[in-house]
């Protein structure tokens, strides 16, 4: 439905460019850049599924007692806006929604239907392997999509992560940006989406426009419909992380803040 043409994406790389060459000057940090919030650290968790706002590597710390180096967030005003506007919509809207969904909906059902939007979001996670040179994971990729597709009906089954041990790792565009030396640039926070850079904002939009099978689904209600299905289907696993990481922190923007930034940086360096 949607497509890139060839001066949106000179403009685009131009904007990458401009963050590889320009560092965040000092001044920009936010008047709580200071304040490290602590977040109870978690054990790392396998789930393959888990690549959005609400899901398993976002709550993941990284090493234990480590500092987080503070990162440029010069629209700290609209991000803490957002941040509130995202707050109230999980906790008025989607939390409601995903715990009705999960007392109707079996977990086998719901399980299969991660799978399946795991297994679909494939061109994603193999082009950016590609882009990091990462061959072999690239042709682990391509293995578990092919095994998944077939003898797992449409990716509902993982077969080739029970039986045959294979694994994926979450990879995107911010990711491969960050391996080609382009800095985070600032903090964002998204209307819906989250936490972002603009590194990653960046990034996210060149996965959506490109790569994500979804945003070629037409007519655009079902493109719609599929999206919304995703994630009201991911939050159903993951009620009560988002609440107990609140109650955890001092200060819960800060704390959010530094998990995501603290878990880009790790996803970068692997």
């Amino acid at each position: 439905m949607k497509h890139i043409n060839q001066y949106q994406w000179i403009l685009i790389l131009g904007i990458c460019v401009l963050i590889g060459l320009v560092s965040p000057p000092a001044w920009s940090q936010s008047p709580s850049a200071e304040n490290q919030a602590s977040v109870q650290p978690t054990e790392p968790k396998t789930d393959p599924s888990s690549d959005s706002f609400f899901e398993d590597d976002f709550f993941e710390e990284g090493p234990a007692g480590k500092a987080v180096a503070p990162v440029a967030d010069p629209f700290f005003y609209f991000n803490y806006a957002m941040y509130v506007v995202n707050d109230n919509l999980y906790y008025y809207v989607l939390k409601p929604v995903a715990t009705g969904y999960k007392t109707v909906m079996p977990t086998p059902a719901r399980k299969g239907i991660r799978n399946f939007f795991h297994n679909l979001m494939f061109p994603i996670r193999f082009v950016n392997n590609l882009l990091q040179w990462k061959l072999e994971q690239a042709s682990d990729e391509f293995g578990i999509f092919l095994v998944n597709s077939t003898a797992g009906i449409l990716g509902f089954n993982q077969v080739a992560q029970k039986y045959l041990d294979m694994h994926t790792q979450k990879e995107d565009l911010g990711q491969t940006l960050g391996t080609y030396g382009i800095k985070e640039g600032f903090y964002l926070v998204l209307p819906v989406l989250g936490p972002s850079t603009l590194r990653d904002a960046i990034g996210m939009a060149g996965d959506y426009f490109v790569l994500d099978p979804i945003d070629y689904v037409s007519p655009w209600e079902l493109e719609l419909g599929l999206d919304v299905l995703d994630i009201i289907n991911r939050t159903s696993f993951r009620i009560g992380d988002y609440e107990s990481m609140k109650k955890a922190a001092l200060d819960p923007y800060a704390a959010i803040r530094d998990a995501y930034i603290q878990n880009r940086r790790m996803q970068v360096s692997q």
